[in-house]
């Protein structure tokens, strides 16, 4: 994992947990501005994730992503400052389990686009996946023009050979089953401010889910905001300068209420 330090004054520190199939590397955009309004980044590859994938197929043991975030979250909480947690896609429903089974301690939690439900599966093997060999290989193929509408992008995702959506019926039944236990978890996570982001176009999750599992959580303070013509990754998108403006408000509010002057 890695730590980039703000340009100016920290403010707080943001620890980013990706997507599923990705790397930190498709957040260099999102890092850069994040540091150039003085917020230090926390963030790495998630096992088998980016240059360390190994064989290029993915069958890793989700406690290891697990114990992954924690790991992440310590570098965070380490300088002193306020820590924000910002999890997309599969980072953000590995959040939402570390929120509600660790003891974490946070300023506030950026989710975006959670993997509760999946509309966009495996075309191969869906129906019968839990049926079959758990070391049977699957494409999920999660391909850019499914997850951007910014063609600007495209070039350079299909040229990434650290970008793989190959994964093993059995990776694929551990997803499910850890989609289906953030979803049904009873009680709720701490009182921490949440902001839930929604691609209102998503072509890769059911995102009633995503609404359904906020509003059932005991919280005094959150928000919700769904981008109405966006695709899922939100932070990838044409309109980013509006998602990233958004984001810092909620942080520098949160700050405010913490009494933090920005």
């Amino acid at each position: 994992m890695w730590k980039w330090e703000a340009e100016g004054h920290p403010k707080a520190v943001v620890v980013i947990v990706h997507n599923a199939y990705e790397h930190h590397s498709r957040y260099a955009w999102l890092i850069q501005k994040l540091r150039s309004n003085n917020f230090h980044v926390v963030m790495g590859d998630l096992p088998g994730h980016g240059a360390s994938e190994g064989e290029g197929i993915h069958d890793e043991k989700f406690k290891t992503y697990v114990n992954y975030v924690k790991k992440l979250l310590d570098v965070g909480i380490s300088d002193g400052l306020p820590l924000f947690v910002m999890g997309h896609g599969l980072g953000a429903t590995l959040t939402m389990h570390v929120l509600q089974t660790e003891e974490v301690v946070c300023a506030g939690v950026i989710l975006s686009s959670p993997w509760l439900q999946l509309n966009h599966q495996p075309a191969k093997y869906s129906s019968v996946l839990t049926k079959i060999s758990s070391s049977i290989k699957v494409n999920h193929k999660l391909e850019i023009n499914l997850l951007t509408r910014n063609a600007e992008l495209y070039i350079e995702a299909n040229e990434d050979k650290n970008y793989n959506s190959t994964v093993t019926a059995g990776w694929y039944r551990e997803l499910q089953l850890l989609m289906k236990s953030v979803t049904h978890f009873e009680g709720s996570i701490p009182n921490t401010p949440i902001l839930l982001h929604i691609a209102g176009a998503d072509k890769i999750i059911e995102t009633k889910i995503a609404k359904m599992w906020l509003l059932n959580q005991n919280l005094t303070e959150f928000q919700y905001k769904e981008w109405k013509d966006l695709y899922h990754d939100i932070y990838q998108e044409p309109e980013r300068e509006e998602v990233l403006l958004y984001t810092e408000a909620f942080m520098h509010t949160t700050l405010r209420s913490l009494g933090y002057i920005v």
